[in-house]
């Protein structure tokens, strides 16, 4: 297993958002797209019309994080238009079950994020339904925020479960305040897949950032991955 690298757009120039993700292809592994509704969390960012766009316009995978009510409608179709993994918030979900399986069935990889106070207990059963599990280390809604350091048991815990389940093949995704000075304790606590927004595109060479990022978390993930 090797560290992923998903650059936050967020932290991008988004009058130039198609040469800003072409800076990172062939580097990141992912382009990590953040959808907010202002209902779900306080900020308004993308909706569908532009992701489809972008996910027409770029050669590396898109991941769709939405922060967004009513993922129950709205998520299957971020999978329709093209992107590649689809992660809704459990919180806003009436269903998540069916979410997952819905997102699944549109052709996307079934992601689900939990805010800080939210805990992995209380949703173990849905592991089988998932392709990722989102760690927020930050509250959702805007990028920059100082990083959680509290919630690395959080991520600890979930590799405990997915340890419990070699049947499974569910990847830990880490989000917020991601930096070359927090990823090293991300990845030994467990994640393998790194949201990094102004880490990267704050960056004087964002490429060089992401292939930095992304040494530093393989070495730390030897401690469990082996």
């Amino acid at each position: 297993m090797h560290a992923q690298i998903s650059p936050s757009i967020l932290s991008a120039d988004f009058a130039r958002l198609a040469d800003e993700c072409a800076r990172v292809a062939g580097f990141a592994d992912w382009l990590h797209v953040d959808v907010m509704d202002n209902h779900f969390v306080p900020n308004l960012t993308l909706g569908q019309p532009v992701v489809e766009r972008l996910v027409n316009a770029v050669s590396t995978p898109i991941d769709a994080h939405l922060m967004i009510a009513n993922p129950d409608r709205w998520a299957p179709g971020y999978a329709e238009v093209g992107c590649r993994s689809v992660t809704f918030h459990v919180e806003a979900a009436a269903d998540p079950r069916s979410v997952a399986r819905n997102i699944r069935a549109a052709g996307a990889r079934a992601g689900m994020a939990l805010k800080p106070r939210t805990q992995i207990d209380d949703y173990a059963d849905l592991l089988p339904e998932l392709d990722m599990i989102l760690i927020m280390t930050v509250e959702p809604g805007f990028g920059g925020q100082q990083f959680m350091a509290d919630m690395m048991p959080k991520v600890t815990r979930t590799r405990e479960l997915l340890k419990g389940r070699p049947d499974l093949d569910v990847w830990i995704q880490v989000d917020g305040g991601v930096s070359d000075s927090t990823i090293e304790q991300c990845a030994d606590a467990g994640a393998n897949v790194f949201v990094a927004g102004s880490a990267v595109y704050n960056a004087v060479d964002p490429a060089d950032a992401c292939n930095r990022l992304r040494a530093v978390a393989d070495a730390a993930m030897r401690s469990w991955s082996a």
